[in-house]
């Protein structure tokens, strides 16, 4: 059945190929958020466990939005872990130690990575695709990372 939503399948097919890629780094970031939960070690373990769990639901919120966002514009979510690592943008580092600031910096970097992306998206799918609801959309999911990110980066001063 095709999509019939006022944007060209060109235009749709080329937001969704986008929308795969951050929905890699979402998974990729939420994986590693989940990281951060399992292993983090020290005096604020408690602490920062359930800091880190919280930000991981909220990872897993926005990664099932944006594989629906590609699923209502009539295409389908990359869903395996080779596709997600051929398509995202973000990069593993190994640590020394499970602390807190080591996986707060790394975590940081990853959310602010994915604003630039997404804040380079956003003219381009109104303008140049004539999707609004996701130019729309994504600047909501921007606006979202941009408080996981200060939530972040408040625990560095």
């Amino acid at each position: 059945m095709s999509t019939i939503i006022g944007i060209t399948e060109e235009n749709r097919k080329a937001v969704a190929f986008e929308l795969s890629k951050l929905l890699a780094d979402e998974f990729t970031l939420y994986t590693k958020t989940r990281n951060a939960h399992w292993n983090i070690e020290g005096k604020d373990f408690h602490s920062m466990h359930l800091f880190f769990e919280s930000q991981y639901e909220q990872l897993d919120d926005i990664m099932d939005s944006v594989a629906e966002r590609i699923r209502t514009l009539g295409h389908y979510a990359p869903a395996t872990l080779k596709s997600f690592l051929q398509l995202t943008h973000l990069t593993e580092k190994t640590h020394d130690k499970n602390d807190s600031l080591s996986f707060i910096k790394e975590l940081l970097e990853d959310h602010e990575s994915i604003i630039e992306f997404i804040r380079g998206n956003i003219e381009s799918f109104a303008s140049k695709y004539r999707d609004y609801g996701t130019s729309d959309y994504i600047t909501g999911l921007m606006e979202d990372h941009e408080k996981m990110a200060w939530m972040l980066r408040a625990h560095l001063v």
